[in-house]
């Protein structure tokens, strides 16, 4: 499977995403490539921090890949892998990783700014369907409020855009995902145990698995 993590505006945590699923899935016994495709480098950073602090290692491979080479490339090394995990915001890596995926997950804060660019997304979604039709598109709730209307309204936006599926679980904002991160650790790995925020990010693994 290769999933791209993206997105059009920075700042949305498609990297904590990104990391957590690659962990998620090397956990799982799975050979997991990890696609740096962000010019900011954070997937490789939280990746030099892990085979830093693990004694063995991070647990799956990761590669800092730019523009068109994020597909030539991923095609190469795809077949050596089981799961790839895509991290990009780069228009052109973005573009090139859509054009091979079978998942697209495109994380959302429900805050005006992020919501914005749905409609901007929904339009990269149906350019890069010209290409490689197959691949499901879907918007992830992230940094969700705890209560309030928010949610609710993102949630109402996103459902309006063609082509790009809401899915129902949604990442609350918690200190635990950024304590973790700081330690190259995923947040089911955190000690002690932040249960909520393992509950949220083993349910949006349960679904991105299924795929």
């Amino acid at each position: 499977m290769i999933v791209v993590v993206g997105g059009t505006k920075g700042g949305t945590g498609k990297s904590t995403i990104a990391t957590n699923l690659a962990v998620m899935f090397a956990s799982r016994g799975r050979d997991v490539l990890l696609v740096d495709a962000d010019e900011q480098e954070t997937s490789v950073d939280f990746t030099n921090m892990r085979n830093q602090t693990r004694p063995g290692g991070a647990g799956y491979t990761c590669v800092a890949l730019t523009g068109r080479a994020v597909m030539t490339e991923v095609r190469r090394l795809a077949p050596k892998y089981q799961d790839v995990v895509i991290d990009t915001a780069d228009p052109i890596g973005q573009r090139a990783a859509l054009g091979l995926c079978d998942a697209y997950l495109v994380p959302f804060a429900p805050r005006s700014f992020d919501v914005w660019t749905i409609g901007k997304v929904a339009a990269l979604v149906e350019e890069a369907r010209t290409l490689n039709p197959g691949f499901r598109a879907y918007a992830v709730l992230n940094r969700a409020d705890a209560i309030g209307a928010d949610n609710a309204a993102a949630a109402k936006i996103i459902e309006d855009q063609p082509g790009l599926e809401l899915l129902p679980t949604a990442l609350g904002s918690r200190k635990a995902y950024a304590r973790a991160a700081t330690s190259g650790l995923g947040v089911a790995e955190l000690r002690p145990p932040d249960r909520k925020a393992i509950e949220e990010i083993e349910a949006l693994f349960g679904r991105v698995a299924k795929l």
